[in-house]
C-alpha cells in the first residue's frame, strides 16, 4: 500500500527544513550553471539529482543527531541542577544521615552535562562546588579534592554559614575577605583543565549525593600546608592530607 502525501502547499517548514530546502536549491542551481558551462543539458542528470539528495541526507541526518544530542545535555543538565537544589536543602538541615535515595541521586551522566566547558556563570550547586574543587586542588590527590568537597558540606548551614553551596563557596566577597581565596583573587574562574574539571564534578556528585567519606572529621577550615596561618591556633585541627591541614572550631560555632 502507498504511503500517502501531504500536498505540497499543505507544508509547513520549519527552519531546519528551510535550511536545507534553501541548500538543495543551491546545489541544483549550481549543477545546471556547470552543466551550461559545458555545453550539456541544462537540466541535471538522474545521477546529479541523486547526488544532491545524499548529500542533503547525511546533511539532514549530522545536523538533527546533533540537535538530538545537544538537547538530551540540556535535559540532563536541568535534571542533575534541579536534583542538586533539593539535595543541598537537605544537607542544610543537618541532623539527617538517611541516604539519598536513587531516583534522588544525581547521575554521572547528569552532573557531567552541567557547566560542560567550564566557563558558566556560579549560580547552581554543582557548578559552585565543582569549580570549588578545582581551583582548591587541581593537580592534586584525589584525597585533597573529596577532603575539599567535604569542608563546604560541612560548612553547608552550619551556624555562621549560608545555607546554599554558592553562597558557601562566595561567602566574603562583599568584605574582599573570602572564604575561599580562588574566588577573590581577581583572576578568571574559568576552567583550564578539562580533565581535572571533569573529575572535580564527579566528586561534587558524590559530595550532593552524600557519598562521599569525610576525611576531614567534620573540619570547616583547612589551609595549604606551606602556610601558617595565624587563625589555624584558634581552631581544633581534625586531620591532614598530602597538601591541606583541616581544622573546625573548638565550641563547634563557626567564628
Amino acid at each position: 500500500m502507498m504511503r500517502d502525501f501531504r500536498p505540497a502547499s499543505a507544508m509547513t517548514f520549519t527552519p531546519e527544513d528551510s535550511f536545507f530546502v534553501r541548500l538543495l536549491e543551491s546545489i541544483l542551481t549550481t549543477t545546471i550553471k556547470q552543466s551550461r558551462q559545458f555545453g550539456v543539458l541544462a537540466v541535471p542528470s538522474e545521477g546529479s539529482i541523486m547526488r544532491v539528495v545524499w548529500i542533503a541526507t547525511c546533511l539532514a541526518i549530522t545536523l538533527f543527531t546533533g540537535q538530538a544530542i545537544s538537547s538530551e545535555q540540556d535535559q540532563k543538565k536541568d535534571m542533575a541542577e534541579d536534583k542538586a537544589e533539593v539535595l543541598e536543602q537537605k544537607a542544610a538541615e543537618k541532623g539527617s544521615d538517611v541516604p539519598v535515595p536513587k531516583s534522588q541521586a544525581i547521575t554521572t551522566s547528569e552532573v557531567q552535562a552541567v557547566d560542560p566547558a567550564g566557563a558558566s556563570p556560579l549560580d547552581d550547586a554543582i557548578t559552585c562546588m565543582a569549580r570549588s574543587i578545582y581551583w582548591e586542588a587541581k593537580g592534586k590527590s584525589t584525597t585533597d579534592m573529596e577532603a575539599v568537597a567535604s569542608v563546604v558540606m560541612n560548612r553547608l548551614g552550619h551556624e555562621g554559614f549560608p545555607d546554599t553551596v554558592c553562597a558557601v563557596v562566595k561567602q566574603g566577597s562583599e568584605t574582599r575577605n573570602c572564604q575561599f581565596s580562588w574566588w577573590c583573587d581577581g583572576r578568571s574562574d574559568q576552567v583550564e583543565e578539562e580533565s581535572q574539571y571533569t573529575i572535580a564534578k564527579e566528586i561534587a556528585r558524590k559530595a550532593l549525593n552524600k557519598q562521599l567519606n569525610d576525611r576531614t572529621h567534620g573540619a570547616m577550615y583547612f589551609h595549604d600546608r606551606n602556610v601558617k596561618p595565624a587563625w589555624a591556633r584558634k581552631y581544633i585541627k581534625t586531620t591532614e592530607t598530602s597538601m591541606f591541614l583541616f581544622y573546625k572550631p573548638r565550641a563547634g560555632a563557626a567564628k
